[in-house]
C-alpha cells in the first residue's frame, strides 16, 4: 500500500466515524454503539455537543493525515509532520478503548475501524509523503 492510500483509507474510515457523530448529535438513536453504551437511544443535548466535537477532532485528524500524506491541505504539510504522531498515539489509544468496552456491540462495530485508523495512520507516519515516492 502506497501513502495515498493509506491517507485515504484513513479518511474514509474517519469519514464513517464522522457521520456517526454527526447521526448522534443529529438525535439518532444509537448511544449503545457509543461511550461504552452507557448512554443507550439518542443523547442528551449535552452529549450531542460532546458528538459534534468528536466530529471536528476526527475531521482535524483526517487533515493532518492528508497533509502529511501531500495529498491535501499543503499548508499543513510541515505541522503534520510532527502533528501525525499524535494522530498515531490517538488512534491507538481509541483502538484500546474500542477493544476493551463493555458493550459487545461497540466492540464489534468500532474495533476493526479503530484498528483501520491505527494501522493507516501508523503507515503514513513511517513513510515519505505521496509525492516523494517513486
Amino acid at each position: 500500500m502506497n501513502t495515498r492510500a493509506a491517507a485515504l483509507t484513513f479518511t474514509a474510515a474517519t469519514g464513517l466515524a464522522v457521520a456517526f457523530q454527526l447521526a448522534l448529535a443529529a438525535g439518532a438513536p444509537w448511544g449503545a454503539y457509543a461511550m461504552g453504551g452507557a448512554y443507550p437511544g439518542q443523547f442528551s443535548p449535552p452529549l450531542r455537543v460532546v458528538a459534534l466535537v468528536q466530529s471536528a477532532f476526527l475531521s482535524g485528524m483526517a487533515g493532518v493525515v492528508l497533509a502529511r500524506a501531500d495529498v491535501a491541505l499543503p499548508d499543513w504539510s510541515r505541522a503534520a509532520r510532527r502533528l501525525i504522531w499524535g494522530v498515531v498515539a490517538i488512534s491507538a489509544l481509541s483502538l484500546v478503548m474500542n477493544l476493551a468496552t463493555p458493550s459487545a456491540t461497540e466492540r464489534a462495530l468500532w474495533g476493526p475501524i479503530a484498528l483501520v485508523l491505527l494501522v493507516s495512520s501508523a503507515w503514513v507516519a513511517l513513510r515519505q509523503p505521496a509525492g516523494h515516492q517513486a
